[in-house]
Order: structure tokens, then C-alpha cells, then sequence
């Protein structure tokens, strides 16, 4: 399992690092990593998507049109062409029986491995227009959920949709929903406003919690498009991650305020909220361990960890001057422990301006692994 976590982290610093960082609100646009991949005539540079660790233990990612599935020694087990050029943003999903789903120009494809070296094909065109069909808009979200047996895709200024695994339409749900002359969702601008997020599941609950474009957050039932509640996190910022908590809780991040915010999954009311160091706009997904923990990287150094009832932990308790935690924790395979990547970089400042704290820092130098249980603090 070790092997696969820094392979892990490896394949997301080449589908997400940055050389240099001045990163707090606000991004600082560099050339996206690449690996090379040399032909007989000419070298070409491909971008990974972010990676995908499977229940087989092996990683998966795509590039251009092939999707790829590493072993833990980084090595390549196989190779599927998709025929269509896929989107290195969004990291391929899980789906049932070893099937994995992503997306790929306007379409969503369903890769069953089982299906390589025989007759049939590996890759099928899940949802997607026919020949002479209008082009849908973007798909900028896709999850699955066995316990539903349900494929969900937000597609933007369209809508989440609801797919069975038959690839039969179940239901569908817009941001705003009208009833009894009054309408939920949008505040004022129903027009121009969209679903902006990744379905996000909560499998203990059977909840999808979505965000859009006016910094709204909604909680659907997995099984209709029925509205549950809507919170409204507009006067912290419109842009915000939701992480699942599957304990009766549901975690907001937002960047911009340095900021987590624990939600009663059955109310949506706010349970607590806490500040961390400062968070990178990009790749500061927090992750929740099995005793309930969730623990977010910082800029700073730090991987902040709170209790379910808010009681914070932090890792290294001294201050790590020249070190920044740029991509999100990874849960180990026990989901008890955790396992945080540092990188050590030349140099780096902060600086507050107002009452928001930006970092600057020059290239890194190298990177430090490290795995514990944020509950305790216990280091392996």
C-alpha cells in the first residue's frame, strides 16, 4: 500500500504541482506538468489526470485518449483507447464490478477492464449525443454510488442527471425549484446560475450535496430530485469543497477564509467552524478517517486535523518554515491513518494583507512522506 501512495502523490504532482507557488486566493498559472512519450518521428507532452487508487490497489489515470492503469511500482498494466480525448480535470470514478467511469470531450465512457483481450469492447460511450444529435453542454461533474446503483453527471447550465447502470435516465434536478409561486435555489439570479460541482455522496446517508455559481450548497436524495435544504455560504465565498463525512456530518472548505465549516447532514445547520493556515485555491481537499477525523494541508506546513465536535490537532507542532502541503491527504488503506506529502522549497514569505495571508515560494527542493492517525497524533 506504501508503494501506492507515492506513487500516489507522484502522479498528482504531475498532474497538479507547481514550481513556484504565490497561491492564497488567487492562482499563479504555470506550465502544467507533462511526461514525455517518444515515437519514431517526434516527442509529444501529455498531461495526467488526476489519479484514481482502485480497490485492486493499482492507480488509474488518463491522458489524450488512453486511459492507464499503474502498478505500484509505477509501471504500465495495461493500456484502454478511448477514442475521444478525455478530461484530464475531473479523476475517473469507481463503478460497479471493476467498471471505472470518466469523462471524455462531451461524453461520459465506461471502461470495463474485464473486457481486455477478448472480443468485446473496454470502452463504451456511457451518456453522450448520437450522430446528429445537439451537443450537450459541459460535463463538469461525475460520480457513482453503488448503494443507488446510480451514475450522476452535472452538466452545466443543464442540470445533474441521474443514470441507472442500465444507462436507463432516472431523474433529473436544476438549481432552482419552483413551488407554490415561490422558487428554492439562485437567490436572485435563477437565469444565469448552474450546478458548479462534482456530485458529492454520502453513502451512510444516502445524500448528493452539490454547489453553484451564486455559493450555494444543496443536499438531494440520491433516489429522487427532491431538495432536502439549502445553505447559503455567499457571504464567505461562492467557491468552496464539500467532503462527505459519513458520520451524520457533512464538511465545508473554504480557501479564501482559511476556513472549515462542519454541517448536520439532516438539517444542513452549521455544527462548528475553524480556521487553518493558509490553503492553496487548488488541491485542499480535506479527507475523513474512520474515527471521524478530518484533516486538511496547509501552505503552512501543517496538516490541521479536527475531532467530529471540532477540538483541533496539528502536525508538526513546531513551525516548518520553508514547507507547504500542496496536495490533498490520502486515507490509508485501514481508513484510520493518514498520508500527507510536505514539500521542502528554497525559500517562501508570507505576507498579510488586510485580513487575508498570502504565501509566497521559490522551487522545491524535495518532498516528505509521511503516515499517522490524526486522532492521536501517532506517526508509523
Amino acid at each position: 500500500m506504501r508503494f501506492q501512495i507515492v506513487l500516489f502523490f507522484h502522479l498528482l504532482l504531475l498532474s497538479d504541482s507547481t514550481v513556484s507557488l504565490s497561491v492564497q486566493f488567487q492562482n499563479n498559472s504555470v506550465n502544467p506538468p507533462s511526461f514525455s512519450v517518444q515515437g519514431k518521428a517526434r516527442k509529444t507532452a501529455s498531461r495526467l489526470s488526476s489519479p484514481l487508487i482502485g480497490y485492486d490497489g493499482r492507480v488509474y489515470a488518463c491522458s489524450e485518449t488512453n486511459l492507464f492503469a499503474f502498478e505500484s511500482n509505477g509501471s504500465v498494466f495495461w493500456t484502454v483507447p478511448l477514442n475521444h480525448t478525455c478530461n484530464v480535470g475531473l479523476a475517473p470514478t469507481h463503478g460497479e464490478r471493476g467498471k471505472i467511469y470518466l469523462v471524455a470531450e462531451d461524453k461520459v465512457i465506461q471502461v470495463n477492464p474485464s473486457n481486455i483481450g477478448t472480443n468485446e469492447s473496454a470502452a463504451e460511450i456511457f451518456f453522450g449525443p448520437e450522430p446528429g444529435q445537439e451537443v450537450p453542454n459541459e460535463i463538469i461533474g461525475l460520480s457513482a454510488s453503488m448503494s443507488s446503483l446510480s451514475v450522476f453527471i452535472n452538466v452545466k447550465h443543464r442540470g445533474l442527471f441521474a443514470y441507472g447502470l442500465d444507462g436507463q435516465l432516472r431523474w433529473t434536478a436544476g438549481p432552482v425549484l419552483h413551488q407554490f409561486g415561490y422558487h428554492q435555489g439562485c437567490k436572485q439570479n435563477v437565469r444565469d446560475c448552474y450546478f458548479t460541482s462534482i456530485p458529492v455522496i454520502d453513502r451512510c446517508e444516502a445524500n448528493i450535496y452539490m454547489s453553484n455559481t451564486e455559493g450555494e450548497m444543496y443536499a438531494l436524495s440520491a433516489r429522487s430530485p427532491q431538495f432536502k435544504w439549502i445553505q447559503d455560504f455567499s457571504s464567505l465565498d461562492k467557491v468552496f469543497t464539500i467532503t462527505p463525512g459519513n458520520n451524520g456530518r457533512v464538511y465545508v472548505t473554504v480557501p479564501v477564509r482559511a476556513m472549515v465549516l462542519a454541517l448536520d447532514v439532516t438539517t444542513g445547520n452549521i455544527l462548528w467552524q475553524m480556521n487553518t493556515g493558509p490553503l492553496s485555491t487548488t488541491g485542499c481537499a480535506p479527507v475523513v478517517d474512520s474515527n471521524g477525523w478530518i484533516s486538511i494541508g496547509s501552505l503552512d506546513g501543517h496538516l490541521y486535523s479536527f475531532s467530529p465536535t471540532g477540538s483541533l490537532k496539528k502536525f508538526p507542532r513546531a513551525a516548518e518554515l520553508n514547507s507547504v502541503v500542496q496536495v490533498s491527504p490520502l486515507l490509508d488503506c485501514s481508513g484510520y491513518g493518514v498520508y500527507i506529502s510536505q514539500t521542502e522549497m528554497e525559500g517562501k514569505m508570507s505576507h498579510i494583507i488586510g485580513e487575508y495571508t498570502y504565501i509566497s515560494a521559490l522551487k522545491p527542493r524535495n518532498s516528505v512522506f509521511t503516515m499517522l492517525v490524526p486522532s492521536t497524533v501517532f506517526i508509523y
